[in-house]
Parts: structure tokens; sequence; C-alpha cells
């Protein structure tokens, strides 16, 4: 998930109310909040508080932003599961959100208690395949212990990217082309757990999203523009960004922020296109701010299963 900004957070004290997404209301005990890295577990903290729900913040130690301080908060080291479960249980926590991004860790740099040694064999199990399948089978653990895991945008729906054109600019023909390309070739590759976007220019992929992240893709791309390998005079192509394939969306959804724009403007790209409901943004207005002032459109499409074409 790449690195994004987001509005300053407002700790709980300070919160206004707001209507609540009936998740967010479910039962009078805190919600946990498990953040990984980047700006997404501030802003469903917020969006959590506004809509009337306590909050309890775990923050994975070298990974998570410091302003989760402002909130209530335990920090918590990669590989203590057992202290994880026993404080979320000590705070009144059931329902439990993941949330940021989680590089995954070499055994010796993870901090192993009982609890997590006795999973040793599941991690082993889970570390064989993608990352889909590593976060469900890390689901599967906390469901195992009694936890109900929530996916962030049922806790903050404002997060996810609705349809149709975001700003000034509106993708042509060639581009809404580019984008049923794009949503191909990732459901092809979805079975597989590769990744969640590509870069599309003509009809011809010129970039799978990996391990790297749609930050590095990016940055490949423009490397790429620059030394003659893409030919296509800028700007021209579409990042185009999708979940998995039977993703477990409750986890790692897409996401979509000021660095992703400022990528693809970097690469040359004419716009940007998601599936609509299924891509989270940290601060839309902004991110389309800095859209329409590059000249780039952004687009929401409807899922491959209510529409067949991208218009």
């Amino acid at each position: 998930m790449p690195t994004t900004m987001a509005p300053s957070p407002t700790p709980p004290e300070a919160s206004g109310s707001a209507a609540a997404a009936p998740a967010a209301v479910a039962g009078g005990e805190p919600l946990a909040i498990i953040c990984g890295g980047g700006a997404f577990p501030l802003v469903v903290a917020e969006a959590a508080t506004r809509a009337g729900r306590r909050v309890h913040l775990f923050a994975l130690r070298g990974l998570a932003d410091p302003a989760v301080e402002a909130w209530p908060h335990s920090w918590i080291a990669l590989g203590q599961f057992g202290k994880l479960c026993a404080e979320m249980r000590r705070r009144g926590c059931r329902d439990v959100v993941f949330i940021g991004y989680v590089l995954r860790p070499r055994l010796r740099d993870v901090t192993f208690d009982w609890a997590m040694v006795r999973q040793l064999p599941r991690i082993f199990r889970m570390l064989r395949g993608g990352d889909n399948h590593l976060l469900t089978g890390v689901g599967e653990a906390f469901e195992d212990e009694g936890f109900r895991l929530l996916g962030a945008h049922e806790v903050a729906p404002e997060i996810l990217v609705p349809a149709g054109r975001l700003g000034q600019v509106a993708p042509g023909r060639d581009q809404l082309d580019d984008v049923l390309t794009g949503r191909h070739a990732l459901a092809v590759m979805g079975p597989l757990d590769i990744g969640q976007g590509v870069v599309v220019i003509n009809r011809h992929v010129v970039a799978v999203e990996a391990a790297e992240g749609t930050d590095l893709m990016l940055r490949r791309c423009a490397e790429l523009r620059a030394n003659g390998r893409i030919r296509a005079r800028a700007p021209a192509g579409v990042l185009v960004k999708v979940p998995k394939v039977a993703q477990d969306r409750r986890f790692d959804l897409p996401s979509l922020g000021l660095a992703t724009v400022e990528g693809a403007a970097r690469a040359g790209l004419a716009g940007i296109a998601v599936e609509a409901g299924g891509v989270i943004a940290t601060d839309l207005e902004a991110m389309i701010r800095a859209a329409d002032a590059a000249g780039m459109f952004v687009y929401g499409f409807a899922p491959e299963n209510e529409a067949g074409s991208a218009t």
C-alpha cells in the first residue's frame, strides 16, 4: 500500500458527531485498529470516532505513524500475537480493523511470544503464497481467538473511491480502451495473487505492480519513458487499479493518494482509473485537485460484474 497524505488526525475528545455506518456503531465496545504504516489508520480512527465509536489503536512498532499517540493506543511488536490478543480483550475490544502497509518481515526481525510460537506451523503455510493468502490466514488466526474482523471501508465508507469522472478532466475513448485492457489483465492475474495495478498505453500493458508497490511501479514507468522504452508522446496511458479476484476485502484494498497522482504525472500518464467501491483514498479531494492541476483524469469505473464496459 502506498504511503499517502491525509488531514491531521483529530483526537477523540475534539471530534464531532456524524451519521454512522452500521458496522461502526455495532455494540458499545471500542473498535481495535491494528495500525500498519501510512495515513490510513488515522483516517479510519477519525471516521469511526465521528460515527460515535470509541477506538483503541494498536500500533505496530517500526511501521505505525507516531501520530497514533494522539489517540488511545498501545505499541505492539510484530510477533506479539498473544500480547495483542490479551490487550484487545483487556480493552474490551471485539471488532478489529487491520489497516496500513506491512512489509513481509524476516523471521529474525519478529519478536515471538509463546502464542506466536504455537502459530508457527500456520505461519509457514501462510508465507507460501501471495499477500491475499497471507492476510486471509492472519485474519483466520484472529477469528479463531474470537475477534470479529471488519474492513476499513465498513467503518469509514467515505474512503472508498466513487464512480464516474471525479475531476475536471474526462477520459477519452482511447483511455477507456486502455482501462478495459488493464481491467482484463488484472482479472487474469488476480488468481495468481500478483498485484492490484497495471499501466496500460495504447492497449499495451507496459508495467505490472508486484512486490514493489504502485509508487515504485510508476517510478519505473517514468524511467522507461526517459530512456525511450516507452515512446508514446505524453500524456498517454492509464494507471488501472482493482482488487484482486476473490480478494478478502477486509484487508489490503488498493489505495490512492497524492503520491499516486504525482507519480502518474511524472510517468507522463493521461490519468488514473480504479474500480469504484473497491479502492480507497486518504484525501480524495486533495488528490483530485492535484490531478486537475496536472491535466490528468481520475475515474471510477463499475465493477466487472456490474458492467461490461468501462463507460
